[in-house]
């Protein structure tokens, strides 16, 4: 354990933060508006990273840019689904819905692996990748200061939503009581849909970032699925800033792990799972 080590670490998980509050925040506002456990929302986060990689490829579209075309085809990509498949089951079993979505996560990855293959798609080239600076010896990359100060800027804007507009009241009625919702007035259906689309939009944009961090793969979405279930566990519904803490302290564990910890390389992906079972066992002897 090399302790000198610890401020790039803790720099490193704060930074990775607000990505994982992004694409937690969308998980969240599905399962807390629709009631619907959405397997399928890591697919989103991977659908964006390939959207935004083709656009680079074929017309040279940097990402920042592509965030502007990525977001909407993410949006209209969510009502679809929610459309054709997830409004029948709303009112099925929670197995069933799981294993929809589930499913539509397995369609999604296997179109991506037909379309773009299995190998690491890398958006090279763009200028500010290698760009960072230096800071009382900790390193900072352009990149993922920019993810990080992006997906701020985004759950903040949520929140703005969900707290100050008709949009945001509707929705957290809806959440509160849908029946209630729907006997003054609100179509709920409709709520619905806007809330799955805007979801699925904020995992997309959250795609676009790590294509340019990362080199993703068609399987990427699965490890951003489970952190942002660890997160939404962690956090609670409706609490975007416990949902912000908790990314917090979700990905300064992993860096921790990951820097400190010898071979933590290969222990990080545990840390979400170590964090849902503890919170599990925990929560489960308080109500006892």
């Amino acid at each position: 354990m090399d302790l000198a080590l610890l401020p790039q670490a803790i720099v490193s998980g704060v930074l990775a933060s607000g990505l994982y509050a992004l694409v937690s925040v969308g998980l969240a506002l599905a399962i807390g508006v629709i009631g619907i456990v959405n397997f399928a929302h890591g697919e989103f986060f991977m659908v964006g990273a390939f959207l935004a990689y083709q656009l680079f490829v074929s017309f040279g579209f940097d990402p920042l840019l592509s965030l502007l075309f990525v977001a909407p085809a993410l949006a209209v990509i969510g009502a679809l689904i929610y459309l054709s498949s997830i409004r029948f089951v709303l009112k099925a079993p929670e197995l069933n819905q799981m294993l929809l979505t589930f499913g539509l996560g397995i369609i999604l990855q296997n179109l991506a692996l037909l379309i773009w293959g299995g190998d690491p798609r890398t958006i090279a080239n763009v200028p500010y990748r290698s760009l960072g600076f230096q800071f009382g010896g900790v390193s900072v990359g352009a990149v993922p200061l920019g993810s990080f100060v992006i997906s701020l800027v985004l759950v903040l804007a949520l929140y703005w939503v969900l707290a100050a507009t008709p949009l945001g009241r509707a929705m957290r009625a809806v959440a509160q009581n849908r029946i209630g919702a729907g006997l003054v007035g609100l179509e709920v259906n409709r709520v619905y849909l806007v809330a799955f689309a805007l979801s699925a939009l904020l995992a997309g944009m959250g795609g676009v970032m790590i294509a340019v961090i990362q080199s993703p793969t068609p399987t990427v979405g699965l490890a951003f699925t489970l952190k942002a279930f660890a997160i939404v566990v962690l956090a609670g519904l409706g609490n975007i800033r416990g949902i912000v803490a908790a990314s917090l302290t979700v990905a300064l564990a992993e860096s921790l792990v990951a820097t400190l910890v010898p071979n933590g390389d290969a222990l990080r992906n545990m840390v979400f799972f170590a964090i849902i079972f503890i919170v599990l066992v925990w929560r489960s002897r308080r109500t006892a």
